[in-house]
């Protein structure tokens, strides 16, 4: 089917960088531009099974890289778009298209002949009759192993239940993530008493004003819900009822009600499970892991359960800390996991003389950027950015910026998306609209999606200390992305393996704990003055602060998700009713149930397992941290913010994306395997 001319994703984009021109783009282009996509690919794949010249880099592998352009450019900004300014109008694009994504994905990876094309040189290139540069070596292993993983040995009868599968389960994620984003939205707390948010800073009070009215509720205040199970509110909010209704809520998310996501995710994890044995492996987790840089599920499980007992020790030691300050207050009390971030600040205020209220009025937004995230990467890489008006986002909230290299040289363009809304799902993150690629001469642009509270015209965004980490966390990836220097584009920038993509961001979080990157964005919004040095000094050294309780919910979380995917179809629960149990028994077995400290995410607002692309692979946080707190060792042993540093890390690692084994190009930067020690100091687990 030939896509009309008129539809804005006929044609290359002519914008700079090739940015999506969303001031023609329409919800009524996506649908016609993803189907005339799939058709063309079809056509272009066929074209290449079917050639009857011998297989050879250029007409086979260069050929699947160069395919499903007018795919790639529409399915890229729907799913952008989709996931930070969602409708019900793409939601019913987004449940139509995915299964139709899935089977035109089996279509490519489940083509017998076109497997054989790669076996031919794989077998040439083994022969020594052709000689494959090592990126091209790399994408030929990736490529052949994907198809193997795909199920391409598979009979026919197996290969149409795969395909059956895929179809139901890309299907079933979009439904768990549009169901959370509205079970989110209806949980948020709704206050009508301004007595109730005693403590509550005067720009998060608008901020939840704002929020109230713009849903109807005239003099009242929304708190609307983060996607994790920890509250920004609840360190601040003195009355301990509210505080308790404000956890709950969180909490239960997706248990019951009209946007329970329990049926859709059990459903998800049976059929995972079904999957995995179809392609030879005894669970899904261990389908994950053998792709990855783990290896193996064994191996997940055996680091996972090596920090647990030290973990746990130090939560229960803060929690006893927590508990002799609460009873200050009431004699009789029991710390309640509502209690934890409130009097985790008093403890940090009495012990350094400071908190989250007295730090936002020195963290406000626009500075944070520019005058840290990007201050950081101009010291370090030599980056310069402009912000680009005339070129429009998705959404009026985003900001375009041009990227400039060392020499001047325009290197991409970045995208940023900070402020919270209904039609934005929760979290952080970071994707591409355009992936860089030589071969197609595609240069790369990134966007970063943060949740943070929007505050009434004309006031300042301020920012608690978390939210300053994740922006300099999400930047990392976009560092990845724009840095990238590849050939072939299904090796841009973040296509690595899901246990190492996150290294290079937890990296980058290292710049926000930099006091000369600190000294330059913490100013008090209003009067400009530095925040005071005795401060600085104070913040700095409380990074271990509420380590024991940080590693406990992480772990809580991705050992939950390893328990619901090394299932078999006949273990997973198949009632929704049970999903509470599971989790209870699985926390229980691994050591990790301590009721004060509930894990990061609970089953039913679990995003990342079962409405993104983490599922068996949220371990990857902590994976990734042995690589990062390694690596940090190496910037501190050769000077921290240098250029010199700067230029190593990018050479050697962020600019290669996935054109090898990313554990290679680990070891080029730090001349040996990574040691897990640097993990344990920084998160206190060394006891």
């Amino acid at each position: 089917m030939a896509l009309d001319l008129s539809n804005p994703f006929a044609t290359e984009s002519t914008l700079p960088y090739r940015l999506p021109d969303f001031t023609r783009i329409r919800t009524e282009h996506y649908l016609p531009a993803m189907l005339a996509g799939m058709a063309e690919q079809r056509a272009e794949w066929e074209a290449i099974a079917t050639d009857p010249e011998p297989p050879t880099v250029e007409n086979t592998l260069e050929a699947l890289e160069r395919s499903g352009r007018l795919l790639t450019r529409s399915a890229t900004v729907f799913f952008n778009v989709s996931s930070s300014d969602s409708s019900p109008a793409l939601d019913a694009i987004e449940e139509e298209v995915a299964p139709l994504l899935a089977a035109h994905e089996d279509a490519l990876h489940l083509d017998g002949r076109i497997f054989a094309r790669l076996e031919a040189i794989a077998a040439d290139a083994t022969a020594g009759r052709v000689e494959l540069e090592p990126d091209t070596a790399w994408l030929l292993e990736r490529t052949t192993t994907a198809f193997l993983r795909a199920g391409v040995r598979l009979d026919e009868t197996a290969q149409e239940r795969l395909r059956w599968l895929n179809a139901e389960i890309t299907r079933l994620s979009t439904v768990f993530g549009r169901e959370l984003l509205a079970a989110g939205n209806d949980g948020a707390l709704l206050l009508t008493d301004e007595d109730e948010l005693d403590g509550l800073p005067d720009d998060a009070r608008r901020a939840a004003a704002r929020a109230a009215a713009e849903r109807g509720h005239e003099d009242a205040w929304l708190i609307d819900l983060i996607l994790p199970t920890d509250q920004p509110a609840l360190a601040s909010l003195t009355n301990r009822s509210v505080r308790e209704r404000l956890y709950r809520a969180s909490i239960s998310r997706g248990l019951g009600g009209a946007h329970d996501t329990r049926p859709t995710l059990v459903e998800l994890a049976r059929l995972r499970a079904e999957r995995a044995r179809l392609l030879g492996y005894p669970h899904h987790a261990a389908y994950v892991a053998e792709d990855a840089t783990a290896k193996s599920a064994d191996a997940v499980d055996a680091m996972l359960t090596r920090l647990v007992p030290a973990a746990v020790a130090n939560a229960r030691a803060e929690a006893a800390e927590l508990e002799a300050v609460l009873r200050e207050d009431e004699p009789a009390a029991t710390l309640e996991p509502w209690d934890w971030a409130f009097y985790a600040e008093r403890v940090r205020h009495a012990r350094r003389s400071i908190d989250d209220a007295a730090l936002r009025p020195y963290l406000e937004l626009d500075r944070v950027l520019t005058e840290g995230v990007f201050r950081a990467a101009t010291d370090l890489y030599g980056l310069t950015f402009a912000e680009r008006h005339d070129l429009v986002a998705y959404h009026p909230d985003a900001r375009v910026f041009e990227v400039f290299d060392a020499d001047g040289s325009g290197l991409g363009l970045f995208v940023f998306d900070g402020w919270t809304r209904d039609s934005k799902r929760g979290g952080a993150w970071m994707n591409n609209l355009v992936d860089q690629s030589w071969l197609l001469d595609e240069p790369p642009v990134v966007v970063n999606n943060l949740n943070i509270p929007r505050p009434p015209d004309g006031e300042p965004t301020l920012l608690t200390w978390d939210e300053v980490s994740t922006a300099f966390h999400e930047f990392g990836h976009a560092l990845h992305g724009l840095f990238s220097a590849v050939r072939w584009p299904s090796q841009s920038g973040t296509s690595v393996p899901r246990d190492f993509v996150e290294y290079p961001s937890q990296v980058n979080e290292m710049w926000a704990w930099d006091e000369t990157v600190v000294r330059s964005f913490a100013r008090h919004h209003v009067t400009g003055e530095p925040m005071p040095s005795e401060w600085v000094e104070t913040l700095l050294d409380s990074r271990r602060d509420g380590q024991g309780f940080g590693t406990t919910e992480y772990l809580g979380a991705a050992l939950l998700d390893q328990a619901w995917h090394r299932l078999t179809p006949e273990e997973a629960p198949t009632d929704p009713e049970q999903v509470e149990a599971f989790e209870a028994a699985a926390l229980d077995a691994a050591g990790i149930s301590y009721a004060k400290v509930l894990p990061r995410y609970r089953t039913s607002y679990f995003n990342h397992i079962f409405g993104g692309g983490y599922a068996a692979g949220y371990y990857s946080y902590i994976w990734s941290e042995v690589l990062d707190a390694d690596t940090v060792e190496w910037f501190r042993e050769n000077g921290g913010l240098r250029r010199e540093n700067g230029d190593r890390f990018r050479g050697a690692l962020l600019s290669r994306g996935g054109s090898l084994d990313p554990m290679d190009a680990f070891r080029e930067l730090r001349g040996r395997d990574p040691q897990i020690d640097p993990l344990l100091v920084r998160r206190g687990l060394t006891a």
